[in-house]
Parts: C-alpha cells; structure tokens; sequence
C-alpha cells in the first residue's frame, strides 16, 4: 500500500475505532490517522503472529486488521492514562 492508501485508511480505522472506544470528542483528523496507522501496524503484526493474515492492501480484512489494532490501542492508552 502506498502513503496515501496507509493515511486514508489509518484515518477510517481511527475515526471508527475512537466512536466505538467513546473517545471521538477528544481526538481530532490527525489523532485519528496516527492512531489508525499505528493501530494498523500493531493489528497486522498481531494478525500475523496468530496467522489471521497481514494488511496487504486496501480491502475489508485490513480495514479489519487496522480496526482491532486502533481499538487496542486506544484500550490500552485509556487503561494507562487511568492509572496516572
């Protein structure tokens, strides 16, 4: 996937992400591409490493992959800022 195809899809997978997470007051256009493209890093080498599949290009599985990375991040963000 080329830088466009990662910011777009980085961006579907961080907006949906935060609605379902309740945090999409609280970010913004470029939160939700950081979010979704580090979400989608994460998700793809935890998909890999359960041989679920990686994100190859732009198609319903990835966005998938891309999806539960950015939730678990945002989980896992959410549980951390807790705690301070």
């Amino acid at each position: 996937m080329g830088i466009i195809s990662w910011i777009i899809m980085g961006g579907l997978a961080g907006w949906v992400a935060s609605m379902i997470t309740g945090r999409n007051q609280n970010m913004g256009l470029i939160a939700n591409i950081v979010v979704g493209v580090i979400g989608g890093v994460l998700g793809g080498w935890i998909a890999s490493l359960l041989g679920l599949g990686t994100i190859i290009g732009f198609n319903l599985g990835s966005f998938l992959i891309a999806l539960g990375g950015s939730c678990l991040l945002l989980i896992v963000t959410g549980i951390y800022k807790k705690k301070k």
